[in-house]
């Protein structure tokens, strides 16, 4: 897999993508990154990459010309044009599943804006428009790194064990919040591992997994479970367990409890 990323900081990317998961990825030709830089796209002697917007306003707006020649360059050395991601808090909300269907692409490029804006002619060129949540960062380098981990983690044989992508939060098929998961020590300060995950005993630990991952879904994304379908048991579980749901939740929104590059 080829990934690219236009930027005018591609040094931001040195430190995440030359560590762990990622390095080892490219190490072994899984996936290869490209840091471009579109201010060497630009047409003037200048290397002009932004201007003040038409009819007025605020801050400085991207220029089409370098973003479009670069783009028109990268596809003309790959033979084929890549899926283009505008990074943009305007954007869909980055999911697992998006995460997952990008993962089969030959070749991904990234648009990562910076100052005030795009101009309104460079989402022309985007087949989607990707936010990582709302709030506001001051360029879209780090949502782009973001969703190329998200991504690069899911190509076969990047993890060592491929069952783990499998194991994650929205990765199962039911798509909710893992269950709890203990090691060694079995007593940690006073911090127990539940009896029933020593126990050996594995049906028991599986619907115990199984409820513990409904109740923290409950708890801390409710609407995922809209999308499932419930057994009797599972809905008593829920129901038995409503209060200290509702409370949890309530005492996190009181302590503060829960992005995005300008366009």
């Amino acid at each position: 897999m080829l990934i690219q990323f236009l930027t005018l900081f591609p040094p931001m990317f040195d430190g995440p993508f030359a560590q762990s998961m990622i390095k080892r990825a490219q190490d072994k030709g899984l996936v290869k990154l490209e840091m471009i830089n579109f201010r060497s796209f630009a047409e003037d002697r200048h290397l002009t990459v932004d201007d003040t917007p038409y009819g007025g306003g605020p801050g400085m707006i991207l220029k089409p010309e370098p973003i479009f020649k670069a783009v028109d360059d990268l596809t003309a050395a790959a033979g084929a044009k890549p899926y283009i991601i505008l990074t943009t808090p305007q954007g869909e909300t980055f999911h697992q599943e998006l995460a997952v269907e990008l993962s089969k692409l030959p070749h991904l490029l990234f648009i990562c804006g910076h100052y005030e804006g795009y101009d309104e002619r460079i989402r022309t060129l985007a087949d989607r428009e990707l936010s990582i949540g709302d709030y506001i960062l001051t360029g879209g380098e780090l949502p782009a790194m973001v969703m190329a981990e998200a991504i690069i983690r899911l190509l076969p044989g990047v993890l060592g064990d491929p069952a783990a992508v499998k194991l994650d939060s929205f990765s199962s098929a039911e798509g909710i919040l893992d269950y709890p998961q203990y090691t060694k020590p079995a007593e940690y300060r006073d911090l127990t591992v539940p009896p029933i995950l020593l126990s050996g005993d594995h049906g028991k630990i599986a619907r115990w997994r199984w409820e513990q991952a409904l109740l923290r879904t409950a708890r801390r994304r409710p609407e995922l479970l809209e999308k499932l379908t419930l057994t009797e048991t599972d809905r008593e579980l829920l129901e038995n367990n409503r209060l200290i749901i509702e409370d949890e939740q309530t005492d996190h929104v009181v302590k503060g409890g829960n992005s995005d590059e300008p366009d």
